[in-house]
């Protein structure tokens, strides 16, 4: 058995979180948040038996699909403590997925 640990963008969730328990796979969220942008982001916690692995891989592939962003970030001093917001491009979505051995599963 696998833990597969799926970091992904909170407007994701939903789509995946469906995908995922629509081929029978067991999901549990947490909400976290972004190191980068301090934004949200939902992981997910999935148990697998080592057989299925692969298929949850491909439908966070299939959901999860990268994509651009405009942000705005005060990087300009102007005067002192005054910023001027400087937009940027930055891709986000996509997952961070960790594969994990499972030594002992319990359901109770």
């Amino acid at each position: 058995m696998k833990l597969v640990i799926a970091i992904i963008q909170d407007e994701d969730t939903t789509n995946l979180i469906s995908k995922l328990t629509e081929e029978e796979f067991r999901v549990t969220k947490l909400a976290s948040t972004g190191g980068f942008l301090k934004s949200g982001n939902t992981t997910l916690l999935i148990g697998v038996d080592d057989e299925r692995v692969e298929d949850v891989v491909k439908i966070i592939e299939k959901v999860c699909k990268p994509r651009d962003i405009t942000a705005t970030v005060s990087t300009i001093p102007v005067v002192e403590d005054t910023f001027i917001p400087y937009p940027y491009n930055i891709k986000i979505g996509g997952a961070t997925v960790f594969i994990l051995d499972v030594d002992r599963y319990e359901r109770i």
